[in-house]
């Protein structure tokens, strides 16, 4: 089993595998993804189905008019309304926050959605009669009156122990209900809680993995830190990776520079694929890279090598808390992945 620690720092959290550093997270106090807040409707956008609305920051949140679950119960929207909405991803750069009126407030083992009717299952749990259970489970406690998923850790939980999970988030829904008559501006009326225990509910939620936690980070591991400002990373065996940020997606290219493998040729641009997987995937989660990714691999022409390259990103990215998925090879030979804004 691997060996995660997360350091809980003065100005940061920090998670470690197996002593190599993949997350660094600097405390901001600006950081408020999951909060939930009034809102107050500015410009509608018709043609583009969304709308700017004030939440009392900086920058307008963007709002789409119409929710991703057909069984969302909101109205329509109008200039000037008032309306419940929550942080689904913080402002970055030019952009303001994206925001949803699909409110949902996560447990441990379930997602309450007060404005949803929806009873679902995480995917990550396989067995079709588990699945079953579970969303009968769901569908009871919910009783038609709000929206319910049952997450990963629910998995072999008995009903009274969801059900108790499920009514203390209502109850906390409830209460943020009673705020919203009275107020009369844009603002939060419900902060999603302490970073340190997200981060470390999502480990233990997302990959079961139990959790170590420690206050002080080690030399070596401030030492690593130091590479995810660097454009271009050397690798042990002499090649690199070089890392370039774009608009709409972040490219990394593997060179072989100096590398000099001691088989044939194949072996040895396929062994450097290999190590740069491994750094490549250690950078996105330690950057936090999100959107579209491109990793221009050195060329290989076996199918069979192709394939490793695949799995290994894959392996690599399964520790992963962000939802990342591995689309593969493109016409031109290109690895392109997506990775989760959150």
């Amino acid at each position: 089993m691997m060996n995660r620690t997360i350091y809980i720092l003065p100005d940061a959290c920090a998670v470690a595998e197996d002593n190599r550093l993949v997350e660094y997270l600097p405390s901001d106090s600006d950081a408020q993804s999951g909060d939930i807040l009034i809102a107050r409707i500015g410009r509608i956008m018709a043609g583009m189905e969304c709308a700017f609305a004030d939440i009392g920051r900086s920058k307008s949140g963007f709002l789409p008019l119409t929710e991703n679950s057909s069984s969302f119960l909101g109205s329509a929207l109008h200039s000037g309304d008032l309306t419940v909405v929550q942080i689904r991803r913080e402002e970055n750069g030019t952009k303001g926050a994206y925001l949803s009126r699909d409110i949902s407030i996560p447990g441990e083992k379930v997602i309450l959605m007060p404005m949803n009717r929806y009873v679902g299952v995480s995917n990550r749990i396989t067995d079709p009669e588990e699945r079953e259970r579970l969303r009968n489970i769901g569908q009871v406690i919910s009783g038609g009156t709000f929206g319910l998923i049952l997450r990963a850790s629910a998995i072999h939980a008995d009903e009274s122990s969801i059900r108790e999970e499920a009514e203390t988030l209502l109850r906390r829904w409830q209460d943020v209900e009673k705020k919203i008559p009275g107020e009369h501006h844009p603002g939060t009326v419900l902060y999603s809680g302490n970073p340190v225990q997200q981060l470390m509910d999502d480990y233990r939620i997302h990959t079961g993995d139990p959790v170590v936690r420690t206050h002080t980070l080690p030399a070596d591991l401030i030492h690593q830190l130091s590479s995810a400002s660097a454009r271009k990373i050397t690798l042990k065996s002499g090649g690199n990776i070089v890392i370039d940020p774009c608009e709409a997606l972040t490219v990394i290219d593997v060179n072989s520079a100096s590398y000099a493998g001691s088989g044939t040729k194949e072996s040895s641009v396929t062994a450097a694929n290999l190590e740069a997987c491994d750094e490549a995937a250690v950078q996105i989660r330690l950057r936090n890279i999100t959107g579209i990714i491109l990793i221009d691999f050195i060329d290989m022409e076996s199918e069979t090598d192709r394939s490793l390259i695949l799995e290994r990103l894959q392996n690599l990215f399964s520790r992963d808390r962000r939802k990342t998925v591995i689309h593969g090879w493109t016409k031109l030979g290109i690895m392109e992945m997506t990775r989760k804004r959150v």
